[in-house]
């Protein structure tokens, strides 16, 4: 493969170590063709990470209307992506716990207060799901189950509405993303009503 200028995104433009320009270029020490500037620093690509919850209560789940892009108007459970500033271990150390999963865990607990006004006791994990993504970077989301006495829900600013449904009247037409699918088709399926 030829060297390249890489346009693909403005944030892809430059290397974040020194500024220079970033080239796509195929080194001997990697197998795939790779981001690089002409000081040598690799840009690596990775996948990002998404931490969500499924809230249940009496055999329901509580579904969000996104109200903000991508997917405005679809449903999907409260989640969204760790922070860039924050590692596992850091995000523990800072929410005074000891197990990095932990940190999963408060993300995805964050994600339900903030999305649909709900607090959930995490009761385990439903799955983790991936997707290579097609211009950027994939995604790699960790749902968990949380269990919420809560029945009223008060959507935040990046839902339109929040509502309970049971297994049966899952909007499967109307879902925001293939990882929601797959999450709610396990999370159904374990509960005996796939």
């Amino acid at each position: 493969m030829s060297d390249e200028v890489v346009t693909v995104a403005d944030d892809l433009q430059y290397c974040p170590r020194c500024g220079a320009p970033l080239i796509v270029r195929l080194l001997p020490t990697e197998d795939r063709p790779r981001l690089v500037c002409d000081r040598g620093h690799i840009l690596y690509v990775n996948p990002k990470l998404i931490v969500g919850v499924i809230p249940e209560r009496q055999r329901q789940i509580l579904l969000m209307r996104r109200g903000i892009e991508p997917r405005y108007g679809f449903w999907t459970y409260p989640g969204g992506y760790m922070e860039i500033d924050e590692s596992v271990e850091e995000c523990a150390v800072r929410e005074g716990q000891d197990d990095p999963a932990e940190d999963l865990i408060a993300t995805a607990l964050r994600e339900a207060e903030e999305e649909i006004g709900v607090k959930v006791e995490i009761r385990g994990l439903v799955g983790v799901y991936s997707r290579p993504g097609p211009h950027g970077p994939g995604i790699v989301s960790i749902v968990f189950r949380g269990e919420t006495m809560d029945e009223k829900a008060t959507p935040g600013r990046e839902a339109l509405e929040a509502r309970w449904f049971e297994a049966e009247d899952i909007p499967w037409d109307d879902l925001a993303y293939d990882t929601t699918r797959w999450a709610l088709r396990d999370w159904t399926e374990a509960r005996g009503g796939g």
